[in-house]
């Protein structure tokens, strides 16, 4: 095991900590795949890992089982690739600080392997999106890329709460705005990784069914991302 990958699991150990709650199937999921031409460097080729999906209560446990299962792999590269429209806010933070405190590198893009078994001979690097809560997750990288043909996205955040009526036995839904006290911890977590929290009041004049894709102006201007590594 390298030293350099050695340090990365133990800190990702070190990070999270507390239960968490089972995910749906379409719960974000990780993939290594080989960063660079097959043809060149073959089976020595560094390992970047693909998240895809939306971010779930238990994607921080989950994100951690991934790197303990490939612990071993000295080509595993601290770099994550995000393809999600959101998910949970409190576990894209949560994500984030893991981010954070591993010195994870974080782009906006998907990353698709070529061929497979004898076949494999590269990857594809098409374009991402981090919407929503996913921008939380973004936040922690260490160094944050999103590549001109990506796409990041924000709006006011919302929950969905439900009560069921043990009379009629019909569940009623509703929407809830976070509170000001919710919004002033967004906006606290933001500065914490070097991010402008004009980003967060930004947002919370943006409604929850619309999204506002930041501009590459924004993305300077906020601190959020530049567009190469």
């Amino acid at each position: 095991m390298s030293k350099r990958f050695g340090l990365f699991a133990v800190a990702l150990l070190a990070a999270l900590s507390g239960g968490v709650t089972r995910a749906s199937a379409d719960r974000m999921t990780f993939e290594l795949v080989p960063f660079g031409d097959g043809a060149s460097c073959g089976s020595k080729c560094p390992e970047v890992i693909s998240a895809v999906g939306e971010i779930t209560s238990s994607t921080p446990r989950e994100f951690l089982d991934f790197v303990k299962s490939h612990i071993n792999d000295d080509r595993m590269r601290s770099i994550v690739f995000l393809h999600s429209p959101g998910g949970s806010v409190a576990a894209s933070m949560r994500l984030g600080e893991m981010f954070r405190k591993t010195g994870v590198a974080a782009v906006v893009a998907r990353l698709i392997r070529l061929g497979s078994g004898a076949d494999a001979g590269g990857m594809a690097v098409p374009a991402g999106r981090c919407f929503s809560a996913c921008v939380y997750a973004f936040m922690g990288g260490r160094k944050r890329v999103v590549p001109p043909s990506s796409l990041v996205g924000i709006h006011r955040m919302s929950f969905d709460e439900s009560e069921r009526d043990m009379t009629t036995l019909e569940t009623r839904t509703w929407r809830k705005l976070g509170t000001p006290d919710f919004v002033a911890q967004l906006s606290n977590y933001a500065a914490s990784m070097g991010v402008s929290r004009d980003l967060i009041a930004t947002a919370e004049r943006v409604s929850p069914d619309d999204i506002h894709i930041v501009t590459p102006t924004e993305l300077r201007r906020w601190r959020l991302a530049g567009e190469k590594f």
